[in-house]
Protein backbone atom coordinates (compact mmCIF):
# COMPACT_ATOMS: atom_id res chain seq x y z
CA UNK A 1 0.00 0.00 0.00
CA UNK A 2 2.94 2.17 1.11
CA UNK A 3 4.51 1.93 -2.40
CA UNK A 4 1.68 2.13 -4.20
CA UNK A 5 0.77 5.61 -2.70
CA UNK A 6 4.42 6.70 -3.29
CA UNK A 7 4.48 5.86 -6.63
CA UNK A 8 0.88 7.93 -7.27
CA UNK A 9 3.10 10.68 -5.15
CA UNK A 10 5.34 10.84 -7.23
CA UNK A 11 3.62 10.71 -10.79
CA UNK A 12 1.47 13.38 -9.60
CA UNK A 13 4.39 15.87 -8.57
CA UNK A 14 6.28 14.81 -12.15
CA UNK A 15 3.13 15.99 -13.44
CA UNK A 16 2.95 19.04 -11.79
CA UNK A 17 6.50 19.81 -12.05
CA UNK A 18 6.25 19.48 -15.60
CA UNK A 19 3.66 21.82 -16.09
CA UNK A 20 5.00 24.35 -13.84
CA UNK A 21 8.42 23.92 -15.58
CA UNK A 22 6.81 24.27 -19.27
CA UNK A 23 4.88 27.50 -18.36
CA UNK A 24 7.33 28.85 -16.39
CA UNK A 25 9.88 29.02 -19.34
CA UNK A 26 7.10 30.83 -21.36
CA UNK A 27 6.37 33.23 -19.14
CA UNK A 28 9.95 34.00 -18.78
CA UNK A 29 10.62 33.73 -22.35
CA UNK A 30 7.91 36.45 -23.42
CA UNK A 31 8.96 38.52 -20.51
CA UNK A 32 12.69 38.19 -20.94
CA UNK A 33 12.58 38.59 -24.90
CA UNK A 34 12.12 41.73 -26.49
CA UNK A 35 11.44 39.91 -29.78
CA UNK A 36 8.62 38.16 -28.21
CA UNK A 37 6.76 41.46 -26.40
CA UNK A 38 4.01 42.01 -28.58
CA UNK A 39 0.37 42.32 -28.49
CA UNK A 40 -0.28 38.69 -30.44
CA UNK A 41 1.78 36.88 -27.20
CA UNK A 42 -0.57 38.40 -24.43
CA UNK A 43 -2.67 35.54 -25.16
CA UNK A 44 -0.01 33.36 -24.55
CA UNK A 45 0.82 35.26 -21.62
CA UNK A 46 -2.35 35.05 -20.41
CA UNK A 47 -3.19 30.96 -21.14
CA UNK A 48 0.83 30.36 -19.65
CA UNK A 49 -0.32 32.35 -16.25
CA UNK A 50 -3.77 29.99 -16.25
CA UNK A 51 -2.01 27.03 -17.06
CA UNK A 52 0.75 27.93 -14.24
CA UNK A 53 -2.25 28.73 -11.83
CA UNK A 54 -3.58 24.96 -12.34
CA UNK A 55 -0.01 23.60 -11.55
CA UNK A 56 0.60 25.39 -8.77
CA UNK A 57 -2.95 26.17 -6.42
CA UNK A 58 -4.84 23.07 -8.40
CA UNK A 59 -2.31 19.69 -8.96
CA UNK A 60 -0.40 19.62 -5.06
CA UNK A 61 -3.87 19.52 -3.61
CA UNK A 62 -5.39 17.20 -6.18
CA UNK A 63 -2.02 14.90 -5.28
CA UNK A 64 -2.57 15.07 -1.92
CA UNK A 65 -6.15 13.60 -2.40
CA UNK A 66 -4.92 11.14 -4.82
CA UNK A 67 -2.50 9.63 -2.04
CA UNK A 68 -4.42 10.10 1.47
CA UNK A 69 -7.72 8.08 -0.95
CA UNK A 70 -9.95 10.41 1.44
CA UNK A 71 -10.71 14.29 1.75
CA UNK A 72 -9.44 15.11 5.49
CA UNK A 73 -8.77 19.11 5.23
CA UNK A 74 -12.21 20.06 5.82
CA UNK A 75 -15.21 21.86 4.01
CA UNK A 76 -12.90 25.11 3.63
CA UNK A 77 -10.16 23.97 1.59
CA UNK A 78 -12.36 21.85 -0.40
CA UNK A 79 -14.52 25.08 -1.52
CA UNK A 80 -11.12 26.57 -2.35
CA UNK A 81 -9.86 23.23 -4.32
CA UNK A 82 -12.88 22.51 -6.52
CA UNK A 83 -13.15 26.13 -7.35
CA UNK A 84 -9.63 26.79 -7.97
CA UNK A 85 -10.03 23.81 -9.87
CA UNK A 86 -13.15 25.17 -12.09
CA UNK A 87 -11.50 28.56 -12.28
CA UNK A 88 -8.21 27.92 -13.98
CA UNK A 89 -9.14 25.01 -16.07
CA UNK A 90 -11.91 26.99 -17.54
CA UNK A 91 -9.77 29.85 -18.22
CA UNK A 92 -7.09 27.84 -19.67
CA UNK A 93 -10.16 26.03 -22.08
CA UNK A 94 -11.18 29.53 -22.89
CA UNK A 95 -7.72 30.64 -23.60
CA UNK A 96 -7.66 28.29 -26.63
CA UNK A 97 -10.74 29.22 -27.71
CA UNK A 98 -9.41 33.51 -27.99
CA UNK A 99 -6.06 32.30 -29.58
CA UNK A 100 -8.33 29.96 -32.01
CA UNK A 101 -10.31 33.63 -32.58
CA UNK A 102 -7.19 35.14 -32.97
CA UNK A 103 -5.78 33.09 -35.74
CA UNK A 104 -9.50 32.73 -37.27
CA UNK A 105 -10.00 36.96 -38.14
CA UNK A 106 -5.79 37.44 -38.71
CA UNK A 107 -6.42 35.08 -41.67
CA UNK A 108 -10.11 36.05 -43.10
CA UNK A 109 -9.56 39.70 -42.43
CA UNK A 110 -6.41 41.40 -43.53
CA UNK A 111 -7.52 44.67 -42.00
CA UNK A 112 -7.54 42.77 -38.59
CA UNK A 113 -3.32 43.76 -37.80
CA UNK A 114 -4.91 47.12 -37.41
CA UNK A 115 -7.73 45.78 -35.27
CA UNK A 116 -4.88 43.84 -33.16
CA UNK A 117 -4.89 46.32 -30.02
CA UNK A 118 -3.07 45.86 -26.37
CA UNK A 119 -6.93 47.22 -25.92
CA UNK A 120 -8.90 44.64 -27.79
CA UNK A 121 -6.59 41.74 -26.43
CA UNK A 122 -6.75 42.60 -23.01
CA UNK A 123 -10.69 42.89 -22.94
CA UNK A 124 -10.78 38.90 -24.42
CA UNK A 125 -8.40 38.12 -21.52
CA UNK A 126 -10.75 39.91 -19.14
CA UNK A 127 -13.84 38.60 -20.73
CA UNK A 128 -12.32 35.05 -20.42
CA UNK A 129 -11.14 35.21 -16.64
CA UNK A 130 -14.71 36.87 -15.61
CA UNK A 131 -16.77 34.17 -17.31
CA UNK A 132 -13.99 31.62 -15.36
CA UNK A 133 -15.10 33.16 -12.29
CA UNK A 134 -18.95 33.46 -12.83
CA UNK A 135 -18.59 29.47 -13.42
CA UNK A 136 -16.49 29.04 -10.09
CA UNK A 137 -18.25 30.82 -7.72
CA UNK A 138 -21.68 29.33 -8.76
CA UNK A 139 -21.29 26.42 -6.15
CA UNK A 140 -20.03 28.89 -3.26
CA UNK A 141 -23.05 31.24 -3.49
CA UNK A 142 -25.11 27.99 -2.71
CA UNK A 143 -25.77 26.28 -6.11
CA UNK A 144 -24.71 22.77 -4.75
CA UNK A 145 -26.43 19.52 -4.41
CA UNK A 146 -27.89 18.49 -1.25
CA UNK A 147 -25.95 15.53 -0.66
CA UNK A 148 -22.35 18.03 -0.53
CA UNK A 149 -22.11 18.20 3.07
CA UNK A 150 -23.09 14.38 3.44
CA UNK A 151 -19.73 13.52 0.93
CA UNK A 152 -17.44 16.13 2.90
CA UNK A 153 -18.72 13.62 6.02
CA UNK A 154 -17.36 10.36 4.20
CA UNK A 155 -14.52 12.33 3.39
CA UNK A 156 -14.82 13.00 -0.36
CA UNK A 157 -14.56 16.22 -2.06
CA UNK A 158 -16.23 16.98 -5.25
CA UNK A 159 -17.72 19.80 -7.22
CA UNK A 160 -21.63 20.44 -6.93
CA UNK A 161 -23.08 17.28 -8.34
CA UNK A 162 -26.31 19.39 -9.40
CA UNK A 163 -27.56 18.49 -12.54
CA UNK A 164 -28.20 21.99 -13.54
CA UNK A 165 -25.07 23.50 -12.10
CA UNK A 166 -23.39 20.66 -14.35
CA UNK A 167 -24.91 21.40 -17.31
CA UNK A 168 -24.50 24.95 -16.72
CA UNK A 169 -20.62 24.35 -16.12
CA UNK A 170 -19.78 21.99 -18.58
CA UNK A 171 -21.57 23.53 -21.43
CA UNK A 172 -19.99 27.03 -20.47
CA UNK A 173 -16.56 25.24 -19.77
CA UNK A 174 -16.20 22.84 -22.46
CA UNK A 175 -18.68 22.49 -24.13
CA UNK A 176 -19.17 25.62 -26.40
CA UNK A 177 -15.80 26.24 -26.37
CA UNK A 178 -15.32 23.06 -28.20
CA UNK A 179 -17.90 23.97 -30.76
CA UNK A 180 -16.49 27.11 -31.69
CA UNK A 181 -12.47 25.70 -31.33
CA UNK A 182 -13.85 23.07 -34.36
CA UNK A 183 -15.73 25.52 -36.33
CA UNK A 184 -12.88 28.76 -36.17
CA UNK A 185 -9.96 25.67 -37.22
CA UNK A 186 -12.43 23.90 -39.69
CA UNK A 187 -12.85 27.75 -41.45
CA UNK A 188 -9.28 28.25 -41.08
CA UNK A 189 -8.41 24.82 -42.97
CA UNK A 190 -11.16 25.72 -45.51
CA UNK A 191 -9.41 28.84 -46.31
CA UNK A 192 -6.19 28.13 -46.40
CA UNK A 193 -6.91 24.78 -48.56
CA UNK A 194 -8.84 27.03 -50.98
CA UNK A 195 -6.33 29.73 -51.38
CA UNK A 196 -3.73 26.99 -51.85
CA UNK A 197 -5.75 25.79 -54.89
CA UNK A 198 -6.77 28.72 -55.94
CA UNK A 199 -2.94 29.66 -56.33
CA UNK A 200 -2.52 27.40 -59.26
CA UNK A 201 -5.29 29.25 -61.04
CA UNK A 202 -3.93 32.81 -60.64
CA UNK A 203 -0.69 31.86 -61.31
CA UNK A 204 -1.03 30.17 -64.29
CA UNK A 205 -2.85 33.66 -65.48
CA UNK A 206 -0.55 35.32 -68.23
CA UNK A 207 -1.74 38.70 -67.57
CA UNK A 208 0.07 42.45 -67.48
CA UNK A 209 0.02 42.32 -63.88
CA UNK A 210 0.84 38.91 -62.54
CA UNK A 211 4.17 39.32 -64.87
CA UNK A 212 5.01 42.96 -63.96
CA UNK A 213 3.96 43.27 -60.11
CA UNK A 214 5.14 47.11 -60.19
CA UNK A 215 2.71 47.76 -62.89
CA UNK A 216 -0.70 46.72 -61.19
CA UNK A 217 0.66 48.08 -57.73
CA UNK A 218 -1.26 46.72 -54.92
CA UNK A 219 -3.44 44.25 -57.09
CA UNK A 220 -0.49 43.61 -59.39
CA UNK A 221 1.52 42.63 -56.01
CA UNK A 222 -0.91 40.20 -54.44
CA UNK A 223 -1.15 38.30 -58.03
CA UNK A 224 2.40 38.57 -58.55
CA UNK A 225 2.91 37.05 -54.99
CA UNK A 226 0.05 34.23 -55.69
CA UNK A 227 1.73 33.21 -58.53
CA UNK A 228 4.83 31.99 -56.23
CA UNK A 229 2.99 30.60 -53.60
CA UNK A 230 3.13 33.97 -51.15
CA UNK A 231 -0.92 33.60 -50.49
CA UNK A 232 -0.31 29.60 -50.23
CA UNK A 233 2.12 30.48 -47.36
CA UNK A 234 0.67 33.25 -45.97
CA UNK A 235 -2.28 31.26 -45.16
CA UNK A 236 -1.17 27.76 -43.98
CA UNK A 237 1.99 28.73 -42.30
CA UNK A 238 -0.27 31.42 -39.97
CA UNK A 239 -1.74 28.19 -39.15
CA UNK A 240 1.15 25.95 -37.55
CA UNK A 241 2.88 29.26 -35.52
CA UNK A 242 1.43 29.86 -31.88
CA UNK A 243 0.37 33.37 -32.71
CA UNK A 244 1.07 35.26 -35.44
CA UNK A 245 2.86 38.40 -34.40
CA UNK A 246 2.25 41.84 -35.72
CA UNK A 247 5.67 41.68 -37.91
CA UNK A 248 4.04 38.17 -39.28
CA UNK A 249 0.85 39.65 -40.12
CA UNK A 250 1.92 42.22 -42.38
CA UNK A 251 3.94 43.76 -44.59
CA UNK A 252 3.60 39.96 -46.95
CA UNK A 253 3.82 41.85 -50.21
CA UNK A 254 5.90 44.82 -51.31
CA UNK A 255 6.25 46.25 -54.48
CA UNK A 256 8.50 48.76 -55.38
CA UNK A 257 8.51 51.79 -58.63
CA UNK A 258 11.45 52.20 -60.83
CA UNK A 259 11.59 55.77 -59.63
CA UNK A 260 10.75 55.16 -56.10
CA UNK A 261 12.53 53.63 -53.70
CA UNK A 262 10.14 53.42 -50.54
CA UNK A 263 8.37 50.09 -50.72
CA UNK A 264 4.49 50.11 -51.21
CA UNK A 265 2.86 47.99 -48.22
CA UNK A 266 -0.24 45.68 -48.21
CA UNK A 267 -1.59 43.72 -45.00
CA UNK A 268 -1.87 40.15 -45.51
CA UNK A 269 -1.84 37.07 -43.12
CA UNK A 270 2.10 36.01 -43.21
CA UNK A 271 3.79 33.44 -41.33
CA UNK A 272 6.77 32.44 -42.73
CA UNK A 273 8.88 35.82 -43.90
CA UNK A 274 11.29 33.30 -46.18
CA UNK A 275 7.76 32.66 -48.43
CA UNK A 276 7.15 36.38 -49.52
CA UNK A 277 8.07 37.40 -52.69
CA UNK A 278 10.12 40.90 -52.44
CA UNK A 279 10.14 43.26 -55.53
CA UNK A 280 13.36 44.91 -56.47
CA UNK A 281 13.26 45.64 -59.45
CA UNK A 282 10.35 46.38 -62.09
CA UNK A 283 11.51 44.66 -64.95
CA UNK A 284 10.71 41.27 -64.02
CA UNK A 285 10.93 38.84 -67.04
CA UNK A 286 8.48 36.24 -67.64
CA UNK A 287 10.61 32.98 -68.49
CA UNK A 288 8.21 30.33 -69.42
CA UNK A 289 10.93 27.45 -70.73
CA UNK A 290 11.16 27.40 -66.28
CA UNK A 291 7.59 27.23 -66.23
CA UNK A 292 6.98 23.91 -66.08
CA UNK A 293 9.50 23.10 -63.51
CA UNK A 294 8.43 25.98 -61.31
CA UNK A 295 5.14 24.52 -60.95
CA UNK A 296 5.43 21.34 -60.60
CA UNK A 297 7.90 22.15 -57.44
CA UNK A 298 5.24 24.80 -55.83
CA UNK A 299 2.37 21.88 -56.47
CA UNK A 300 4.52 19.49 -54.53
CA UNK A 301 5.26 22.60 -51.90
CA UNK A 302 1.48 23.59 -51.82
CA UNK A 303 0.59 20.23 -51.11
CA UNK A 304 3.18 19.68 -48.15
CA UNK A 305 1.72 23.14 -46.48
CA UNK A 306 -1.97 21.59 -47.10
CA UNK A 307 -0.35 18.07 -45.05
CA UNK A 308 1.01 20.26 -42.53
CA UNK A 309 -1.81 22.46 -41.84
CA UNK A 310 -3.96 19.78 -41.48
CA UNK A 311 -1.37 17.77 -39.17
CA UNK A 312 -0.82 21.05 -37.31
CA UNK A 313 -4.87 21.44 -36.35
CA UNK A 314 -4.95 17.72 -35.46
CA UNK A 315 -2.37 18.36 -33.16
CA UNK A 316 -4.24 21.49 -31.41
CA UNK A 317 -7.67 19.81 -31.36
CA UNK A 318 -6.57 16.53 -30.67
CA UNK A 319 -4.51 17.06 -27.58
CA UNK A 320 -7.29 19.56 -26.37
CA UNK A 321 -9.94 16.97 -27.23
CA UNK A 322 -8.13 13.70 -25.95
CA UNK A 323 -7.59 15.32 -22.27
CA UNK A 324 -10.36 16.87 -21.40
CA UNK A 325 -13.51 14.98 -23.27
CA UNK A 326 -13.12 11.98 -21.48
CA UNK A 327 -13.78 13.98 -18.13
CA UNK A 328 -16.45 16.38 -19.19
CA UNK A 329 -18.66 13.40 -20.31
CA UNK A 330 -18.09 11.97 -16.70
CA UNK A 331 -19.08 15.00 -15.09
CA UNK A 332 -22.27 14.94 -17.05
CA UNK A 333 -23.01 11.47 -16.01
CA UNK A 334 -22.39 11.58 -12.45
CA UNK A 335 -25.02 13.29 -11.01
CA UNK A 336 -27.59 11.30 -12.88
CA UNK A 337 -25.89 8.09 -11.36
CA UNK A 338 -23.12 8.81 -8.73
CA UNK A 339 -22.31 5.06 -8.97
CA UNK A 340 -21.44 4.86 -12.63
CA UNK A 341 -17.84 5.63 -11.98
CA UNK A 342 -15.15 4.45 -9.48
CA UNK A 343 -13.13 6.62 -7.88
CA UNK A 344 -9.62 6.09 -9.67
CA UNK A 345 -11.70 5.72 -12.97
CA UNK A 346 -12.54 9.60 -11.95
CA UNK A 347 -9.08 10.62 -10.69
CA UNK A 348 -7.72 9.36 -14.26
CA UNK A 349 -9.96 11.34 -16.10
CA UNK A 350 -9.16 14.22 -13.65
CA UNK A 351 -5.60 14.21 -14.14
CA UNK A 352 -5.89 13.86 -17.89
CA UNK A 353 -7.46 17.01 -18.01
CA UNK A 354 -4.94 18.62 -15.92
CA UNK A 355 -2.13 17.38 -18.41
CA UNK A 356 -3.92 19.88 -21.12
CA UNK A 357 -1.94 22.49 -19.01
CA UNK A 358 1.18 20.58 -19.47
CA UNK A 359 0.69 20.40 -23.24
CA UNK A 360 -0.28 23.63 -24.10
CA UNK A 361 3.18 25.09 -23.68
CA UNK A 362 4.23 22.72 -25.93
CA UNK A 363 1.92 22.71 -28.29
CA UNK A 364 1.06 26.95 -28.36
CA UNK A 365 5.23 27.74 -28.96
CA UNK A 366 6.69 24.55 -30.38
CA UNK A 367 6.00 25.94 -33.90
CA UNK A 368 7.16 29.22 -32.99
CA UNK A 369 11.54 29.78 -33.71
CA UNK A 370 11.21 32.68 -32.10
CA UNK A 371 10.23 30.88 -28.66
CA UNK A 372 12.17 28.05 -29.36
CA UNK A 373 15.41 30.51 -29.72
CA UNK A 374 14.02 32.26 -26.10
CA UNK A 375 14.07 28.37 -25.07
CA UNK A 376 17.56 27.61 -25.68
CA UNK A 377 18.49 31.42 -24.81
CA UNK A 378 17.55 30.66 -21.16
CA UNK A 379 18.72 27.28 -21.08
CA UNK A 380 22.40 27.90 -22.61
CA UNK A 381 23.03 31.47 -21.57
CA UNK A 382 25.03 34.08 -22.90
CA UNK A 383 27.22 31.33 -24.60
CA UNK A 384 24.20 30.34 -27.09
CA UNK A 385 23.07 33.89 -27.87
CA UNK A 386 26.74 34.63 -28.79
CA UNK A 387 27.44 31.81 -30.36
CA UNK A 388 24.31 32.63 -33.00
CA UNK A 389 23.83 36.40 -32.74
CA UNK A 390 25.90 36.21 -36.44
CA UNK A 391 23.79 33.31 -37.78
CA UNK A 392 21.07 35.96 -38.72
CA UNK A 393 18.38 34.17 -36.71
CA UNK A 394 15.07 35.85 -37.60
CA UNK A 395 12.68 37.19 -35.22
CA UNK A 396 9.98 38.72 -37.46
CA UNK A 397 10.11 41.94 -35.97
Amino acid sequence: MFSAGLIRSLRKGLTAGQCSTGNVFVIAAILLERNLQNVANYLILSLAVADLLVACLVMPLGAVYEVSQEWTLGPELCDMWTSSDVLCCTASILHLVAIALDRYWAVTNIDYIHQRTSKRIGMMIFIIWLVSFFVCIAPLLGWKDPQWNDRIRDKECLISQDLYYQIFATASSFYLPLLVILILYWRIFQTARKRIRRRQVIGSSANPSSQNPAAGGIAGGLAAASGTGGIAAAVVTIIGRPLPTISETTTAFTTVSSNNSSPEKTSFANGLEADMPTTTDCSVTYQPQHYPVKRKSRDSADSKRERKAAKTLAIITGAFVLCWLPFFIMAVLLPINSKLFQKYVISIFLWLGYCNSMLNPIIYTIFSPEFRHAFKKILCGRNYARRNKHFGIRHFQ
